[in-house]
This record gives structure tokens, sequence and C-alpha cells, in this order.
């Protein structure tokens, strides 16, 4: 059994344990604000940049075309549906910053006081002459979101996130932050949790760094999304070095990694209302933080929105009556023979417009051209409704103890040289 392997387990309840613990915040995503104040058409109009494309490139065999992205699929930057952010400081005496903890990406990135894009400005800027830990790298990077790529330098500084600290961290100092998104965004940076074949920056990715200065115990780290639904504090947690034994129960399935890179895995089938309706020859899934939605193909994703009852609306979106919610069907993900399965209530995300409730589909078509099967991604729409963890090691005591579990394993990747986006890691 291939020891990468990420675990995605029923969250039964919240307790407290020798965790390092990190709490993450909710807050309203970039879509929702420009929602909110009549801004959405116009910025999507304006911005259309092929972010899977860009975001999966490393799943494309060689000399392939670009993909195609579905009529109503998503052509907006990679963060333009997260909602999900923590904390971490950098340098000495410690500069915070609220970050994305990105599984789909290795890099680190935080604003640059040097930065004078609209975005840095408005967000706190890293100020290396303050830092008396700090270390000049001298080389540049650059990260590509869609219309035009974040710019940097790189540098090393001491990094602290929850009770834990990487010395000499490398980090991507932003010079430039491209388009609106970023200005709106409400975090910081970006903080990678992918394997190091993934990153832009040179040098160890933090969770590999912390591993490397055996600031852990085991390679292991988890995370549970809440919900808006529920009222649960905090709004989400990262944990690094192991899991929480207390709040599962039951046995686990495993998933083996179809290889290293994105953490993807291998799907069996989706079906409605109990009746297997696609990829029945199975296919594969790319589990994704770093996405908000669950893509597939177009044709699969028509067809499903069809299903549901969800009618296409002029942002390229679909609708869901929110009333006729408890008669919908239900969708299931069959993974490694274990069937996980979303009612309405939990594939759809509700939004407050003024006095008006809208429920939007958590679908989303997207084409991916892949070397094998046909691609899904597994966003935060699926993963809200489990706790997950990433396993890097090959602790056989922790599988021991996690074979009484409930839940699942998912093992996958997309071997890469470069850069790839976010995604769960194992």
């Amino acid at each position: 059994m291939d020891p990468n392997m990420l675990k995605l387990l029923l969250l039964l309840f919240w307790t407290s344990s020798a965790l390092v613990r990190v709490p993450l915040r909710r807050a309203p995503s970039i879509r929702s604000q420009l929602r909110a104040v009549g801004l959405l058409e116009e910025f999507l109009k304006d911005h259309r940049p092929d972010t899977y494309n860009r975001r999966y490139a490393q799943c494309f065999p060689s000399g392939t075309p670009s993909l195609r992205l579905g009529r109503y699929s998503e052509k907006i930057y990679n963060f333009m549906d997260t909602q999900y952010f923590g904390d971490i400081s950098l340098g000495t005496p410690e500069q915070n910053f609220s970050v994305i903890f990105d599984t789909g990406s290795a890099d680190l990135w935080v604003p640059s006081s040097y930065c004078v894009s609209t975005a840095c400005v408005q967000h706190k800027r890293f100020k290396a002459f303050d830092s008396t830990s700090y270390h000049h790298d001298g080389r540049t990077f650059g990260i590509h979101y869609g219309t035009g790529h974040l710019l940097g330098v790189m540098a090393r500084d001491t990094m602290k996130i929850g009770s834990l600290t990487a010395v000499n961290q490398e980090f991507g100092e932003a010079v430039y932050e491209p388009g609106d998104v970023f200005v709106m965004g409400k975090f910081d940076g970006v903080l990678g949790m992918a394997y190091p074949s993934l990153a832009e920056i040179l040098g160890n990715p933090v969770f590999d760094n912390l591993l490397a200065q055996k600031a852990l115990d085991k390679p292991v780290f988890s995370f549970y999304l809440g919900r808006t639904t529920r009222t649960t504090s905090p709004e989400g947690e990262l944990l690094l070095g192991g899991i929480d034994e207390a709040m599962y129960t039951g046995p686990i399935n495993w998933l083996p990694l179809t290889a290293k890179g994105y953490w993807q895995i291998k799907m069996d089938s989706v079906a409605v209302q109990g009746v297997s309706s696609f990829c029945p020859q199975g296919c594969q899934a790319v589990v994704d933080t770093g996405t908000s939605l669950i893509a597939g193909p177009t044709n699969d994703i028509l067809n499903l929105q069809q299903l549901i009852g969800a009618t296409p609306t002029n942002f390229g979106e679909f609708l869901i009556d929110c009333v006729r919610l408890s008669s919908l069907p239900h969708v299931t993900f069959v993974l490694g023979g274990i069937e996980y399965t979303l009612t309405a209530e939990q594939y759809m995300k509700k939004e407050m417009l003024g006095d008006r409730e809208l429920c939007f589909s958590g679908f989303q078509a997207v084409d991916i051209i892949s070397s094998a099967d046909p691609l899904w991604i597994l966003g935060d729409v699926f993963l809200t409704e489990f706790y997950s963890i990433f396993d890097r090691g090959q602790d056989r005591n922790l599988r021991a103890r996690l074979d009484r579990l409930e839940g699942w394993f998912w093992p996958t990747s997309c071997s890469m040289s470069s850069r790839a986006p976010a995604t769960f890691s194992l």
C-alpha cells in the first residue's frame, strides 16, 4: 500500500488535543462580494482567464491542446471562491499575515513592502528591513494567475504557524499582483501544502521544512472546513502533526495514489439518487482545497445540473430553487467501493442578495484534457462534509489506529516538475 495517501474522515465532534491547531476563518468569497455590489457581471466580462488550464496544466500530455472550458464554466482567477484563511507570521519580530492554506500548490508568498499594486497596498506587506532574521535570496519568481503574473523576489526568514517555527523558510515577496481579484480577497498571501515538485519558488515548502527541522512528530496534516449552516467554532481548522482520534469512529477506506503531484485518486463512479450516472468505468479525481466547487466534464455536469433541477444564469452559474431542496436527489461519489453521498443542502451554496436568498449549484463544468480518464475536481463543496487528513509518511501505527476510524483515503496526483495548483496533499 502506498504510504502517501489522503484520509477523508467523517467529522463526528470537536475536541482538543496536543496537536498543533491553526484556526481558520470563513469570509465572504470575492464572487459573493462582487455580486453584493452589483459588479459581478462586469468583472466576469473583463476577467476570463483559463483558470483550470493553468491550474492543471501538468496533467496534460506533452503537446496536448489546451483544455476546453464548459459553456457555463468558471473562467476566473484561482481564488475567486476561496473562503477559508488562517494566520502565520514571518520575520523577527513577527509580522502577521492571513493566508490561504492551499493543498494544490507548494509555494509560500506574501506581499512585499516594495509592491505598489493596488492589491498589495490594501493588504499587509512584509517589511524585510524590519526583520533581523531576514535573508535576501536575489532570485526572482513568477506565478501565473490567469490574466497576468504575480511577480516577486525570493527570500528566507523565520516563519511561525501555530506554535511551530520553521527557520530559514524560503518564501516569495510579491512585488506585483495582477488584476482586481487580489484587491478584494480577504487573504494577504498563499501557503502551499503540496509536494515540492509543484513549487515555483526553489527550496522546501513549509510542511517539508517543518519535517526536515523535526518540528513535527508525524508527517501528517488535516483540515476541517466548516459550513455556514453549522455553528461550530472555529469556522475551520488546520491540524499539523497528526490526527485527533476522538473525532472519529468506524473503519477507514484506503485509496492508493495514482501519482505524486496533485492529490489525485481513482473515482469509481458518480450516482444520482442511487443510479450510477457518470464515469461508470471509473475516472480520475483531484482533491482540491483551492477549488470551491465540484467540477467535471461538461456533458456530465450539464446532465447533472438538469437532474438536480438547476437552471443557468448569465454569470455561468446554476441556480437551484431553495424551496425545493428537500425534494432534490442525492448525489453520491463512489471511492474505493465506498459511497459518499451529498444531499441537496450539502451540494448547493447559499447566498443572500439583499433580502433575497439564492441557492447556487455546487457543480461546475470544466473539460480538462487528461492523459488518462476524465478528470473531476472535488473542491470545498465536497470537502466541507468530511474531515480530511493528509499523510505523507509511513507511520504504520497511525494507520493501525486509523483502521478504527470511519472515513476514507484519497491517493492521487499528476506527476509534475513545475508548479501545480491547489489540491489536498497526502
